[in-house]
C-alpha cells in the first residue's frame, strides 16, 4: 500500500533520486503508475541515508570501513505538501538511500510514526504492502521487542515484519537471507502482501511478494561507476529496468544484482 525505492552507487542527491526523474516517487505520490492496491499515496513519506564519512566520499571508504549509521526525515503529510524537504533535499548526498511514500493500510492511522523507512542501528528497512491478519502476524513475529528498535513498536502491521528482520539480520548479518525468512514466516501466520526493501549502507535487498518490484542498473553520467536500485515502478521509460518475478528476493550490491527464490 505504498510506493519504495532504494539506490546504492556513487553519491546522488536526495532531489536527483526522489524529485528529479519523470515518474520519481515524489510523482509516484499521487500519479502511480503500476499500483495495484490504493490510488494515491498521501499518508506520510520518509527518506533514510547514509552520510557520507568525514573527510572523504563514501565510495572512498577503505576496506573493512562500515557504513555510518543512517539519518532519517519523516513525515505524516504527503510528500507533494513538504516544500521544506524538497529544498534540502539538493542539498543532501548519499551513496545510499531508502524511501518511501504511504497510501496507510485500513484500520490504521496516517501518524508519522508509521512513516518508513523504519530504522535500527545501520538497517533502513520498508513494506510495501498489508498482512489480512495483523494480530496473528504481530503475536507471531512481533514480540519480544528487539533492543533499540523503537520503530518496531509502531501501530502498524509493519512493525512486527520490522521487529523480525532486525532479530534475523543482528543474528546472521545477512540481510537478504533475513528478508526471504521474514516473508515465509509472516506466511505462515497470515495471508498478505510482503514486499520488503531494506539495507545496511553496503547493500540494498528487496522481495517481490504479492507487488510488483523492478531493478535497475545504470552507468553514471559522470562517469563514477554504474548505480543500482530497486524500485516498486520504474521512475523513467528506460528499457534496461528489469521486473523482478514473484516470490523472489533481490540483492544488490555496488557490483552486480542478483536473484533468487524465497523458497
Amino acid at each position: 500500500m505504498c510506493r519504495h525505492l532504494a539506490y546504492l552507487g556513487p553519491p546522488r542527491t536526495l532531489h536527483d533520486l526522489l524529485y528529479a526523474a519523470p515518474h520519481s516517487l515524489h510523482v509516484q505520490s499521487w500519479a502511480p503508475r503500476r499500483q495495484r492496491y490504493g490510488t494515491v499515496n498521501a499518508d506520510g513519506f520518509g527518506a533514510g541515508w547514509y552520510p557520507q564519512g568525514p573527510g572523504r566520499p563514501q565510495r572512498e571508504r577503505i576496506e573493512g570501513d562500515r557504513p555510518p549509521e543512517p539519518l532519517r526525515y519523516r513525515r505524516a503529510m504527503p510528500i507533494w505538501g513538504d516544500a521544506s524537504f524538497a529544498d534540502a533535499a539538493r542539498a543532501i548526498t548519499s551513496g545510499c538511500v531508502v524511501a518511501a511514500v504511504r497510501d496507510a493500510t485500513v484500520g490504521f492511522g496516517s501518524e508519522e510514526s508509521g512513516a518508513q523507512p523504519f530504522r535500527a542501528d545501520r538497517l533502513l528497512f520498508s513494506h510495501n504492502g498489508a498482512a489480512e491478519d495483523d494480530e496473528a502476524l504481530a503475536a507471531a513475529l512481533g514480540a519480544p521487542f528487539p533492543p533499540g528498535a523503537l520503530d518496531a513498536r509502531a501501530p502498524v502491521d509493519s512493525a512486527p515484519l520490522f521487529a523480525h528482520t532486525v532479530r534475523l539480520w543482528r543474528s546472521s548479518g545477512d540481510l537478504a537471507a533475513s528478508l526471504a525468512a521474514v516473508v515465509r514466516h509472516a506466511r505462515e501466520h497470515s495471508e498478505g502482501r510482503y514486499n520488503l526493501l531494506a539495507s545496511d549502507g553496503e547493500v540494498i535487498v528487496g522481495t517481490a511478494a504479492g507487488d510488483t518490484l523492478y531493478t535497475l542498473r545504470r552507468e553514471e553520467s559522470r562517469g563514477e561507476g554504474e548505480g543500482a536500485w530497486l524500485a516498486s515502478e520504474p521512475f523513467d521509460d528506460g528499457r534496461d529496468w528489469r521486473r523482478i518475478p514473484e516470490d523472489s528476493v533481490v540483492v544488490a550490491t555496488r557490483e552486480r544484482t542478483d536473484i533468487h527464490p524465497i523458497g
